[in-house]
């Protein structure tokens, strides 16, 4: 059986459901200025797989119990006919939801110097790959909504049930992009199944352990281009992404030499044409150059 208390949401059979073998969120989700976090604890994050990975500050016996949909308030259409409505159709922006792309990426010399002086002076992973390998009874699945905990080698014969996107949260309607089963009710959307099957993935990799930190930047522009530039230093090119579309700017950048980690979305001022930009990774920055769809001025780099 599956419990649906919120936090919980692991698989566990009658016999050993006692009264401390849950461990769950008795209040509710908080989402407030970009922070995330439950109403019965003060733990706060600005990451949403962080969020699900709070553990639960109560225990109890475990609830099989699925939460009951939420039902949609019934909004009554206005028959009043005394009133015209004049549709004016709006200029047409690019859809945020397209696709991403990577720009091209380029590793300039002077971060090329910086890691080769890093890794020389790196010990030999010799050592550390047993230990790091090991893995210990009730290590929890890194796989989102998994929720299973390793009990041996038996456990790595199951096969996993996760979803593979990220969490949206859309107009009042809450559904991972993997899947798209959409709900109203935060519970549902908690303890909706996994939509893909895999292995089970009981350690993390070097990008998920690497903390994440703010970073500073600036930004300014010529005609042709928005050149955005984000201070950090010895940057991992292998575990750094930046994703564009016309409107939209993603960076996930790893630095410190895989230490710290700085993640961030834009909503760009104006369009550009992803394929015609370019990022290059230095010694000390990150700079992106995004090819402008039209020679304006921005008044700001992100709305």
């Amino acid at each position: 059986m599956r419990c649906y208390n919120k936090g919980c949401a692991v698989e566990y059979s009658e016999d050993s459901n006692g009264p401390e073998s849950c461990v769950h969120h008795p209040g509710e989700p908080v989402f407030h200025d970009a922070y995330k976090g439950w109403s019965c604890c003060k733990k706060r994050t600005t990451d949403f797989t962080e969020f699900l990975n709070i553990p639960g500050c109560k225990k109890s016996h475990h609830n099989p119990d699925k939460p009951a949909e939420v039902p949609k308030e019934e909004v009554n259409a206005d028959n009043d006919k005394d009133h015209e409505e004049v549709i004016v159709e709006a200029p047409r922006q690019p859809n945020p939801k397209q696709k991403e792309v990577r720009p091209r990426t380029t590793v300039g010399q002077s971060l090329k110097t910086a890691l080769s002086k890093l890794d020389l002076g790196k010990p030999s992973d010799e050592d550390g790959q047993t230990q790091q390998s090991t893995v210990t009874i009730g290590t929890s699945c890194k796989n989102t909504s998994c929720g299973k905990t390793y009990q041996g080698e038996q456990s790595n014969r199951e096969r996993c049930a996760y979803h593979s996107g990220s969490a949206v949260f859309h107009e009042g309607m809450k559904y991972w992009s993997c899947c798209k089963i959409k709900t109203s009710d935060f519970d549902n959307f908690m303890a909706q199944p996994g939509c893909e099957t895999g292995d089970h993935r009981w350690i993390e990799t070097e990008q998920e352990k690497a903390q994440k930190v703010a970073c500073r930047y600036d930004w300014h522009q010529t005609s042709g281009f928005a050149v955005l530039s984000i201070y950090c230093k010895n940057t991992r090119p292998e575990n750094t992404v930046v994703r564009a579309n016309p409107v939209r700017l993603s960076v996930d950048i790893c630095f410190d030499n895989g230490k710290n980690r700085f993640q961030k979305s834009f909503t760009l001022e104006g369009v550009v044409y992803p394929e015609k930009s370019s990022v290059q990774l230095l010694g000390t920055k990150t700079e992106i150059k995004l090819k402008k769809a039209e020679p304006l001025s921005w008044k700001r780099y992100e709305v």
